[in-house]
């Protein structure tokens, strides 16, 4: 079994193969994209949306409770471990306008969801590329086969090149390529939910704090 699995393994071929797949993927989506995507690599099995929607709602109780108590000015004092409710809060506590909060959150929400599928394209490039270019290795060795069908002895190599890029193909394709491109997708949309539940309640709150009879009951307090 060991002496099975060594034979499976060609450095060389496995480079190639590599290397073809990243060549696909740069012409496809560009330098910064693929730059993108590795890094995406990281957050990729410690990243859970659902504990940050849960700490995203803790935080947004607590603007609530400081927007009722001292205005919307304040609600950047509120601290949370997401960058973007920190983000979202300092915003709308210096935005003149509920307008204008809401403007910025549909584009950086749309930025933020672009900057997903074009990582995730990247990794659906891969995926598609590598049966691909596994076919052409093994239209390569067939025809170094049939190129030397005098020399016994030049067969082997040929057919291993053959066998070998369809494995690769096959393997980053299926193994790699492909889950990582389902992972991040689920990831974008549960993040990205989380995402506009959270401006849709500080919008709320905003148009409640700006509402006319909260300024006439505020003055009359006053």
């Amino acid at each position: 079994m060991i002496g099975i699995l060594a034979h499976l393994f060609d450095p060389l071929t496995l480079a190639a193969m590599l290397g073809g797949v990243a060549v696909v993927a740069l012409a496809q989506n560009g330098v910064q994209a693929v730059g993108r995507a590795c890094v995406a690599l990281r957050p990729l099995l410690r990243a859970d949306p659902l504990r940050d929607r849960d700490a995203a709602r803790t935080a947004l109780l607590q603007i609530d409770q400081v927007a009722q108590l001292r205005g919307l000015m304040c609600i950047d004092r509120v601290k949370s471990g997401s960058g973007f409710m920190v983000d979202a809060a300092r915003r709308l506590a210096n935005c003149d306008r509920v307008e204008q909060f809401e403007t910025w959150a549909s584009q950086a929400l749309a930025d933020r969801a672009q900057r997903h599928a074009s990582v995730r394209n990247v990794w659906l490039s891969v995926a598609d590329a590598a049966p691909a270019l596994g076919m052409a290795g093994t239209i390569i060795g067939l025809v170094g086969m049939f190129a030397a069908m005098d020399d016994p002895s030049a067969l082997g190599p040929s057919m291993a090149l053959a066998l070998l890029t369809t494995l690769y193909g096959v393997v980053i394709a299926n193994l790699l390529a492909a889950p990582i491109a389902a992972r991040l997708a689920t990831l974008s949309e549960q993040e990205l939910t989380w995402q506009q539940e959270a401006v849709a309640r500080m919008l709320a709150i905003a148009r409640r704090e700006n509402a006319p009879l909260r300024r006439a009951s505020i003055r009359e307090v006053a």
